[in-house]
This record gives C-alpha cells, structure tokens and sequence, in this order.
C-alpha cells in the first residue's frame, strides 16, 4: 500500500464500488403489430412491458422511431408511420409517450420517451407504422405478427409476401368510354408480377373504387349501375368466337379479393388476396370483372362549373401549388387570415398529401415532399402537425397545429406530386427548329376541317403565361423566353400553316389547346418568321 494512504479510506472506496448502481443498457422490449389485418409489416405499434401489452402514443412519433420500430420487428426500414388510431384503438395502457428516436437505435426502449406508462393520450392517438416487405437476414416472421382476436375471412385477406400490385388501369368497354380522353370508366386491370390481371367483383367496394379512382388521378369515384355490363358479360361468355369463356376459367386471370378503407394512396397498401384461400377454388365462381366510374377534376371536364368539392362551409381552406415543374405537384400553401402562406413538413404524410391533390381536383399523392424539395415559400407559414385521415374534403378539416408554435421555417415547406390522369396532352405540341429539345418554334396538333394536322400559332400578342403553359405540357419545366418572332428557327415543313391565334392563357392550364384564342384563325402578320417561339428551362 503507498505510504500515506489510510487503510479505512481504501475500505470505504471498495465498499462505494460494490454498492453503487451500474449504468445498464435499457432491455429491450418486445414489439408486435396488431389491428385489421392488412398486408404485412403494418399495423398498430404495441409494447410489451411488464408482462402486459401497450401502445405508443403518437405524440412526437416520427420516421426515425418508426424505422427503429420496423428494424426491431425484423424489418430493413419504415416506409411511412400513421397517426390517431389509423389500424384501430388498442387497450391497455399507453406505454410511451414523445418518442424520440435518431434512427440508428437497436430498439425503441433505447429511444429517448416520457418514461414507461407516462402519458397524457388517449387511445385515439395510437401510432401505427408501415414497414417494407423486405425482411433482415435471419428475421423471425412470428416475431412481427400479433395474436389478434379471430376475425371473419374478409379481415385476414394478407398480400403475398413479395408479390405487389405494381400499376392499374381502367379497360373501357363501353364506346363512348373508348373515345373518351381521359379514360374514365372501365373493367379493372392490375399489373401483379409483370402480368396484367382483372379483379373479381364479388366483394368489390366504394373504399376500392375510390382508391383506384385515386390512383389513376381522380378526386372522387362515382356511382354506376353494374347491369348493364353483367348482361355484355353474360353475352361475350355465350359467344362462340369470344375466349372470354376460357381465359375466366383460369385463376391466373383474376385476383380474387381486394378490400380497401378508402384512404390508401396505393392499391398496393390494399388487403388483397389472389388467389381463393381453398387450392381448387374458383378465383371468381358467378362473378365478372370489378367496374369502376370516376369523376374527373374540373381542370379535366369537358364542361365548366362541375366537379366543384362538397366542402362544409367554415372549414374550407383555399390551397394551391407553387413552384412546381409540372401540373399536379409544387409547394402546399393555404390561405387564411387573407393571406397565403406554407405548411411546416412536421409530421407530413401521405394522407395529408392526398387531401391536398383531391383537393385540387386530382388523384392521391405520389409523394409527400418534406425540406422544401418545392423552394422555400414566403410569408407566413400558417399550419404545421397536420394530421389528416385521408377522408377530408378540404386539408381544413383536418387537425393541425399553428405553425407559431412549432419553430417551423420555410426550409421545412412541405409540398406533393399528385397523381394526374392520362390525358395525353405531351403529343398534342412539339418544338421545332431550336438548338436543343428544350427550344424551337411552338407547332400544334389540332383538327383542321376534320383532319388531324399540325401547324403553326401567330406570334402576336404571345408572352410568358403562354410558353409556360406550353413549357408544362411537354414536360420541360419553365419557360424561360417568350418569342413572338423567330427568325433563325426552321419550322417543320409540314407545318407552316397557321392554326391558332389571339392565344391568351392564364399560366395554370394543362395544355394551349384549353386557353383562349380565336374561333376562326387572324394572323395577319401570316406566321412564318411571326410564328410563336419558346425557350423552357
């Protein structure tokens, strides 16, 4: 011992060491995904601690928990989280409380919460997540999936693990709906493994055809009486000359069930089943193909004044998209109080998203952009924590927090790319004799006496809000330049005729075809060197 060190100061240093708590790592805990089965890796979050399963509140709940959650149920990564009881309430107690996660954590007890137990929610407020379908090396299934309460067949449909509904389309099977741009009315196709399919219809629902309806870049789904089409069915089956018969016989020509709640973005997030349950059952005995009918925006109506949403009044908040490249996606701004301003990206999703684009007369959202992916907005930004259930009319029925409460900037702008129908537009207008694809002479595609023929447009009066719209409809941004002169482009021969004038668009619409301009063509500077020019960036 060194001299000087007093034997009684060197017990009681011992005596410290073995009495004092050792910092241990917190124990993990067990996780399991209950609710309405739907496809695997979603549902609601529930805790086992104690010996008692619990749920997660979803206060302060984010990505970089949920993806801690998925990792810890064996998944490789969250795709999205969901908000106030989406996959149903649970019981029991609420365990955690503001989670707040880094992402790289081993499990959700090493995450930084209130304290086990400690919460002011309810059960209205359960977190859910959504996980990829792609498992860790060596990953448990069992360790995923929770001991639900029996539920009747229609609640286990489950997707094939691996197997996804990739695209859908509307077949049309009526003449008119052939003819009709866009396609808006038709028998449902599904891409399932780089193969097209039709659904059954026994089962089919509103929920279904409004999340298709969605898909193909629809508000809403409309009502349509299935008879007429049952009877052309009955008919092609009696037909000699129709392979309708045979190809119906074959369970790889259906997929036999798909039960929706209305607010996927995806059929893909649907419950679905492919295949019957039974191995020698018919995917679809006494059934024909699934009919749906949408209801396009106003922007896309043949008519004016249709399509208007039915919001109630007080709650409806004007939204509109800046800064987009194309129709259909740019920065969410709202206007209240008389002014425009942004929403903060906390807690942003696809639900929220999706209220926006039906909103504005399209589809579902695509993508829920956050980090103001649309440029940073001015002004005030007016709402933040937007929680939506995907069945709003109006993104102010949804509940939301005031923005200056939260801290938000405007690099948190959130922003969406909604889907948008088919309308073809892109091949209706080219740009010829410029240096680059991105400029040239503006040529049209119209009817000329009951001909399609492309032309030229008249460059009087032409100006920006023109070479935007034009700029839009082939996909290449903005429009940098205005030309109402083009001296030094070469038109396409086959195009020198002028055939359209006295264009005057107001910037927002989806194609020249759909801005003002004269009935009867008057140019009397005769196109040529006058035709219409633009430059897009």
């Amino acid at each position: 011992m060194p001299a000087g060190v007093s034997p009684i100061l060197v017990l009681l240093v011992l005596l410290l060491c073995r009495v004092a708590p050792s910092r241990q790592e917190p124990s993990p805990v067990q996780l399991r995904l209950a609710g309405p089965r739907g496809p695997a890796g979603e549902g609601r979050l529930e805790v086992l601690y104690q010996g008692r399963w619990g749920t997660v509140c979803d206060d302060g709940f984010d990505f970089h928990a949920a993806t801690v959650a998925c990792r810890q149920l064996g998944y490789t990564t969250a795709i999205t989280w969901t908000h106030s009881a989406t996959y149903g309430q649970g019981e029991g107690p609420i365990w955690l409380d503001n989670v707040r996660c880094g992402g790289s954590e081993g499990s959700l007890a090493e995450c930084v919460h209130n304290g086990w137990g400690t919460s002011d929610c309810h059960h209205g407020e359960d977190a859910g997540v959504v996980c990829s379908g792609q498992r860790l090396p060596g990953a448990s299934p069992q360790a995923t999936i929770s001991s639900n309460p029996p539920c009747p067949p229609l609640c286990a449909l489950r997707q094939v693990p691996g197997l996804s509904l990739e695209e859908v389309r509307l077949k049309p099977i009526l003449a008119r709906a052939k003819l009709s741009m866009p396609v808006t009315e038709g028998a449902v196709e599904v891409k399932h493994n780089g193969r097209w399919r039709q659904v059954c219809d026994a089962g089919w629902t509103k929920n279904n055809s409004r999340v298709v309806c969605g898909m193909l870049g629809f508000p809403r789904e409309k009502h349509i009486n299935t008879s007429f089409y049952r009877k052309l069915w009955n008919m092609k089956l009696k037909d000699a000359k129709s392979s309708l018969k045979t190809l119906s016989q074959k369970n790889s020509f259906w997929v036999h069930r798909v039960q929706c709640r209305g607010t996927e973005p995806h059929l893909a997030r649907c419950p679905t089943q492919v295949a019957p349950p039974a191995p020698h059952q018919h995917a679809c005995p006494r059934g024909m193909h699934a009919i749906v009918s949408c209801l396009p925006g106003p922007a896309f109506q043949k008519g004016t004044g249709k399509g208007r949403s039915k919001t109630s009044p007080g709650k409806v908040l004007p939204v509109r998209l800046r800064a987009g490249t194309h129709i259909g996606e740019g920065r969410v701004e709202v206007l209240r109080h008389g002014q425009w301003g942004t929403v903060c990206d906390k807690q942003w999703d696809l639900a929220a998203a999706s209220v926006v684009c039906r909103q504005l007369g399209f589809g579902t959202a695509k993508q829920a952009l956050v980090g103001a992916q649309m440029g940073q907005g001015l002004g005030p930004i007016h709402m933040s924590e937007v929680r939506c259930t995907g069945h709003e009319q109006s993104l102010g029925e949804c509940r939301f927090q005031n923005a200056e409460r939260s801290g938000c900037r405007h690099e948190a702008d959130a922003a969406v790319r909604c889907h948008m129908p088919h309308m073809d537009f892109q091949s209706q207008v080219r740009l010829a004799g410029g240096r680059s694809p991105e400029e040239g002479v503006v040529e049209l595609l119209v009817p000329v006496q009951g001909r399609l023929q492309w032309g030229a447009v008249c460059g009087a009066q032409w100006g920006l809000n023109e070479a935007m719209v034009v700029c839009r409809q082939l996909g290449l941004g903005f429009a940098s330049h205005a030309l109402q002169e083009t001296w030094y482009w070469a038109g396409s021969p086959n195009a020198t005729r002028v055939v359209m004038s006295g264009v005057r668009c107001a910037g927002t619409e989806l194609a020249l075809q759909q801005c003002q301009h004269h009935g009867p063509v008057h140019c009397p500077s005769g196109g040529g060197r006058f035709s219409a020019g633009v430059t897009c960036t």
